[in-house]
């Protein structure tokens, strides 16, 4: 049945929301896309003219694919090389979805996707439909084909997962760039201190290459064993100026609601440093240099340009 232009339409409105649910879902903005015209594909071929609601419609088809897809994730990340983390959204990215409560902001996180692959796929879809988009478990249980009481259940189980103690300091640019500043004149110090007033006693840094790139394949627990491997990381040296091709730009950006430092190389993005601030200091620092992941910020990044570095290294 060919596509009529109200149809067309309804699908093209629908479509920043269906892309940030299964970003949220998928942890994967290349992904998420894919999920979203496999949407498409199925809102084509259906009888359309028997769908008595189209948003709730689309949202039932997405959220199943991407429940396929995270059950083959799994799969492929028993065999994923060293640490795998989500792909990083840049502000403003309509990935990001909603962020006008402090949950829908929290959902999209860094530190919340890589928490929330601990759930089971339906976990993770219950978590994200009800914090994140404010669907009644009556909608969700008809989306998942599940009672409504199994969905409270469910919802409950995937809160205790996530509980976490401390709240998140909420950025904008300017408080990004003030955090980040700070990081790197404590990582550029070539001094241990800094760094560990910057660290909760419990920090953890996680960084994710892949098979394409450099990175270290086990996380590092605590605020000493975090400073002195950031401090090795930022010292200089002929191999990372060969890596990078000359210097390498440090940038601060708002990254999944989080400030972060951009390493850029030309008009390369070569890695993301989000940092997870709270009031007591940064609880965890996610290393991005997996290129597959970077493509997109680095497309974002260079659109919105010109910037100014917060300083140049190597």
């Amino acid at each position: 049945m060919l596509l009529r232009t109200y149809e067309a339409d309804l699908f093209e409105s629908s479509r920043g929301r269906l892309e940030a649910i299964a970003y949220r879902l998928l942890g994967s903005a290349g992904d998420a896309e894919d999920a979203v015209q496999d949407t498409f594909l199925r809102w084509h071929a259906a009888d359309r003219e028997r769908i008595e609601t189209p948003e709730a419609w689309l949202t039932k088809v997405l959220t199943n694919i991407c429940l396929n897809q995270l059950t083959s994730a799994r799969a492929r990340r028993e065999t994923y090389v060293g640490q795998w983390l989500p792909e990083p959204v840049l502000a403003g990215d309509r990935m990001l979805g909603p962020a006008d409560t402090a949950e829908q902001r929290e959902s999209v996180s860094l530190a919340m996707l890589v928490l929330m692959e601990k759930l089971s796929p339906n976990e993770r879809a219950v978590y994200v439909l009800r914090e994140a988009f404010g669907y009644a478990h009556r909608e969700i249980a008809e989306i998942l084909d599940l009672t409504e009481s199994n969905c409270q259940q469910i919802h409950r189980r995937a809160k205790q997962h996530l509980t976490t103690d401390r709240a998140r300091a909420e950025v904008d640019a300017a408080a990004a760039r003030k955090v980040v500043e700070g990081f790197l004149a404590a990582a550029l110090s070539g001094d241990t201190e800094p760094l560990i007033r910057l660290l909760t006693d419990d920090a953890v840094s996680v960084a994710d290459g892949g098979a394409r790139a450099r990175a270290r394949r086990t996380p590092v627990i605590g605020a000493l064993g975090i400073a002195r491997y950031l401090r090795g990381l930022f010292r200089p040296g002929p191999a990372k100026r060969a890596y990078v091709g000359g210097s390498a730009a440090l940038h601060a950006a708002v990254v999944n609601g989080a400030p972060a430092v951009l390493i850029a190389g030309g008009e390369r993005i070569l890695g993301v440093m989000c940092l997870a601030a709270t009031p007591d200091g940064v609880e965890a620092i996610h290393i991005q240099v997996n290129p597959d992941k970077l493509e997109r910020i680095t497309r974002q990044w260079a659109a919105a340009g010109p910037h100014r570095p917060v300083t140049e290294i190597w």
